[in-house]
């Protein structure tokens, strides 16, 4: 079956755009030849630097021809509509068409044949509207044509397009269509400086090749590897470590068509620098790796560096220029670092009160005092130092100001650490100054020191509090505050961390604190812009009186919500780590539930308990005696609430549950309090003889109306009973 070669070809295509442009060329493309009924077997995708290219094999010849039935009007019907059919179907007369026997009737039925279309047509057809409709994230235009209505939009100005289909065993066709003047053919170019000569190509393995001998290497995977494993070799060569950066080696693989890896240095006086300043340098001036000494771990003097060309004097000027480059770059961050050593972090610190963190939060300055005495009343609970967790919360932002992470924002709370060490802080406070970000993602460690732990969580509880006291919450797929990545550092912080935190709590007297700071400040404000307008005291009292319930928002309703959405980011965690949703929502629904330690033990002693068939029926039974409820507490609109009369039971089996209930209660609530939720749920266990007993020989809704009753509080018990340990109505069979 025949191929396609596509190639466009194109001035430099910015790196961080390649891979999401082959893969939308390979997408779009296919896409429309399936929606086309031609259905290949296979199709890739490759970029450079100067090219997307795309192969897809074993496209059909021609499209397949249609057959459809268009159903007529009614034998005998209108003249007008009779005509409007033949019109619409191309039949010449209604003895073309076949009659189709309708329980209303008879109806004429045209068949309407679609013949297929050679699939070069059709690629003609749908190739240029692709390549005008590419979703690039930025375009421009270029030349004499560009100021015409509908001329080309392109990353950068398109050259060349090859376009070839037909089989292997034959010469393929040019697929005829021309783009903004540009003709397709099966001319491409080589490597820009060593093979700039034009190559004809054919299809796809001479195209691959062809491009290779002229120094093009097409498969950015490919690339990747020979960089890979070009810069181990030489960096092993000379006893050094290269120090790996898949990011840098995809943005580098994107510069280049025929890498070159070669070893530059620079001078040993400027490894005195921190090792993370040197990389960031280096990594974002000239995208080059850093390189580490084998022996003691440290970085070295030597960076690697990827050219795209073969040089003639084995790139001594490749070299050189790269490291006339770096080195003033190098020369900048040694001052930048220690002109920061001069100025101590709590120096720093006057300049936020003029810089706002949100226009509804105030200050950063503010910002860093709330988190001083949250820190402090976390401290305690995490068995921190109280002392040392406020001075690390004091200091935690300071090194926002410095010049060193005003330069590379990417080390901040980094740079805060080495400044407070150089300062003489205790080490934990300076762990915490770069620590209290973390964890900043699924892969992110978890800090485990008693100090960070204290100002990280204080960090990120005030900020979820604060936005959600000015109702600024995650929408659908936006987040701008990151506020899920913030919820699911706490629950990381405290369950890694094993600790205990009534977070309620903590939520509703930080968002007192907050309320009362920010109506504060509000009020100051306006009263400011009431005065600046020349209205006098009226309006600023009731500005006052207005920001008493901060915006009309009931405290408990914000923790609530908040603690809601801490429920859904943990269920999040525990689906990621295998566990059910569902027994997260069984376990938040007993109400009062903030110790997201225990909620993690509980849900994962429910789920082990559910695997069981002591648990698989219990649940049956559970959910039995609930759907029960509550059709017939609808029905008589009332509750069955309280405990059974003994004297009404008649049957052997409402004893023996009712003891059984009394006795599960009295053990699972006792293991709950004693945290043995795992004894919880086997003495869960014992419930499932006599409720299975029960539904098989008791009729609840009893002709005599106090049976009924006493019967269906019976089953209350039962909901209440399991209710110790979660709430059985919200689990999924």
């Amino acid at each position: 079956m025949p191929d396609l070669l596509l190639e466009l070809f194109s001035e430099e295509i910015p790196a961080r755009m390649q891979a999401k442009a082959a893969d939308d060329l390979r997408r779009l493309v296919t896409d429309k030849l399936v929606a086309e009924g031609l259905v290949y077997e296979g199709a890739k995708a490759f970029a450079t630097p100067r090219r997307l290219a795309l192969t897809v094999h074993g496209i059909p010849v021609r499209q397949p021809d249609l057959k459809t039935e268009r159903r007529g009007p009614k034998v005998g019907g209108p003249d007008a509509a009779v005509q409007g059919f033949l019109k619409a179907t191309g039949l010449k007369s209604l003895d073309e068409a076949k009659i189709q026997r309708d329980p209303k009737g008879d109806f004429y039925i045209a068949l309407i044949e679609k013949p297929g279309r050679n699939a070069i047509d059709v690629l003609a057809e749908i190739l240029p509207v692709i390549i005008r409709t590419f979703p690039w994230p930025k375009s421009m235009r270029w030349g004499a044509r560009s100021a015409k209505p509908g001329s080309l939009s392109w990353v950068r100005p398109l050259h060349a397009i090859v376009a070839t289909f037909g089989p292997e065993t034959e010469e393929p066709d040019v697929v005829k269509f021309s783009v903004d003047g540009i003709e397709t053919g099966q001319t491409t170019y080589g490597h820009r400086f060593m093979a700039p000569a034009a190559i004809s190509v054919r299809r796809f393995e001479d195209y691959e090749a062809k491009l290779k001998a002229a120094k093009v290497i097409l498969d950015p995977q490919a690339r990747k590897d020979i960089i890979f494993a070009d810069a181990k070799e030489l960096t092993f060569a000379q006893g050094f470590e290269l120090v790996e950066d898949q990011g840098l080696l995809d943005e580098v693989s994107g510069l280049v068509e025929w890498p070159v890896v070669m070893m530059g240095s620079f001078e040993k006086e400027y490894l005195a620098i921190p090792e993370e300043v040197i990389r960031a340098t280096i990594r974002n001036n000239q995208k080059c790796f850093v390189v580490r000494d084998a022996k003691t771990g440290k970085l070295t003097n030597k960076f690697v560096l990827t050219a795209n060309i073969e040089a003639a004097d084995g790139g001594k000027v490749i070299v050189a220029g790269n490291e006339r480059v770096i080195r003033p770059r190098l020369s900048d961050a040694k001052f930048f670092y220690e002109t920061d050593l001069k100025t101590k972090l709590e120096d720093r610190l006057p300049k936020f009160e003029q810089i706002v963190f949100h226009e509804k939060l105030g200050t950063q300055a503010a910002r860093i005092k709330r988190i001083e005495r949250l820190a402090a009343e976390i401290a305690p609970l995490v068995g921190a130092d109280v002392a040392k967790a406020t001075r690390a919360a004091h200091l935690a932002k300071a090194d926002l100001l410095t010049e060193v992470v005003g330069e590379f924002p990417e080390v901040q709370g980094l740079m805060g650490k080495y400044y407070a060490l150089a300062q003489g802080e205790d080490a934990s406070v300076a762990a915490a100054c770069e620590e209290h970000y973390k964890p900043q993602g699924p892969a992110d460690r978890v800090p485990t020191d008693p100090v960070s732990v204290a100002v990280a969580l204080a960090d990120k509880i005030d900020t979820l509090v604060g936005f959600w006291a000015i109702d600024e919450k995650p929408t659908g797929s936006k987040d701008p505050y990151a506020l899920r990545r913030a919820a699911l550092g706490v629950i990381r912080l405290i369950v890694e961390n094993g600790l205990r935190l009534r977070l309620a709590d903590l939520l509703d007297q930080h968002l007192d604190l907050l309320r009362n700071e920010l109506s504060e400040v509000d009020r100051n404000r306006k009263i400011a812009a009431a005065k600046e307008l020349g209205v006098g005291g009226a309006i600023a009292s009731g500005v006052t009186k207005t920001l008493k319930d901060f915006g009309g928002k009931n405290i408990s309703s914000v923790v609530v919500d908040l603690l809601a959405f801490f429920a859904d980011r943990l269920k999040v965690q525990l689906r990621e780590q295998g566990a059910r949703h569902d027994l997260v929502d069984a376990v938040f629904a007993l109400g009062g539930q903030d110790d997201l330690l225990m909620i993690v033990r509980r849900v994962e002693a429910l789920g082990k308990f559910l695997e069981s068939d002591d648990g698989k029926n219990l649940l049956a039974g559970t959910k039995r005696a609930s759907n029960i409820l509550s059709i017939e507490e609808k029905k008589d609109k009332r509750s069955f609430e309280g405990a059974p009369d003994a004297a009404l039971y008649s049957l052997g089996e409402e004893k023996a549950l009712a003891k059984a209930i009394g006795e599960v209660k009295a053990e699972a609530s006792a293991a709950v309090a004693r945290e043995d939720f795992a004894a919880a749920m086997s003495a869960m266990a014992k419930l499932r003889p006599p409720v299975d007993a029960f539904f098989d020989k008791v009729r609840v809704n009893d002709d005599d109306p106090k049976v009924r009753e006493n019967r269906l509080k019976l089953l209350g018990e039962i909901r209440s009973a399991t209710r110790a340990v979660a709430d059985f109505s919200k689990i999924q069979d």
